[in-house]
């Protein structure tokens, strides 16, 4: 079985700074179904992972994007519970379950059609895409609140095409929608303008949640490596991120 091994055991790096985000609510982690983990053991060892950095519950979003990764709720089934029962016989003891990230496109208002995969009964997580926004988006997103959703746009500081009209990300928060951040977007991972777009919206306390957006070995290498990077530590421990108040919903 593979585990992630930290190279530096660093009292820094032990410390569980992520409890206080307490529930992720982006990753990719049921294997072999989109463009995240491809193995069960490589899932198993993330999640206890990610538990050992503090976090106490996780809803994994695999992609539905129909032209890429056409997934329902009927192809995750299968390979969520044989991951389900491969943490059971870890003994990993953190609850987890799945919603999805619904890419926003044409093919989306099919799905909506049909009941849709949800965090709690209510919040949908979904993104655009990273070229322009789509013309229906506001169509979109007046649909989905009036059959009693609340979208949570995915990391909207990767939207770049926001960076230098920032009236954009008002323009969201305006629909109804909520914001998730990116953990990595606040180290520079995704880069500077990036890193920026994500600061600025977290000053102007536009963020309502937080995700990790976890998809492979190199991402948790990242997230591991924030246990040295006092200024995201800062904003972990005094940014009121609301994922806390899905960890004690079933």
């Amino acid at each position: 079985m593979f585990f992630f091994r930290r190279k530096n055991t660093d009292s820094q790096f032990l410390a569980n700074f992520l409890s206080n985000i307490e529930t992720d609510i982006h990753s990719h982690l049921i294997p072999g179904i989109d463009d995240g983990v491809q193995e069960v053991d490589t899932s198993v060892a993330f999640i206890g992972q990610l538990h050992e950095l503090g976090i106490k519950k996780i809803i994994t979003t695999p992609h539905i994007m129909m032209d890429r990764y056409p997934n329902s709720a009927d192809t995750i089934a299968l390979p969520f519970q044989k991951l389900q029962a491969a943490l059971t016989e870890a003994r990993l003891d953190i609850p987890f379950k799945h919603a999805a990230e619904y890419y926003m496109d044409e093919y989306f208002e099919e799905l909506m059609k049909a009941p849709l995969l949800t965090l709690n009964g209510e919040l949908v997580l979904v993104e655009i895409s990273f070229m322009s926004a789509p013309p229906q988006l506001h169509n979109w997103i007046f649909t989905l609140e009036a059959q009693g959703y609340r979208p949570i746009m995915a990391h909207p500081e990767r939207y770049a095409y926001g960076h230098a009209n920032f009236d954009l990300y008002h323009q969201f928060k305006k629909m109804g929608c909520l914001l998730q951040v990116n953990l990595l977007s606040l180290t520079g991972y995704y880069g500077k303008h990036i890193q920026q777009a994500a600061e600025k919206l977290v000053a102007d306390k536009m963020i309502d949640y937080i995700g990790t957006d976890l998809h492979h070995e190199k991402h948790l290498q990242a997230i591991t490596a924030i246990g040295k990077n006092k200024k995201v530590l800062k904003v972990l421990d005094q940014y009121p991120f609301k994922n806390r108040e899905l960890t004690s919903q079933a």
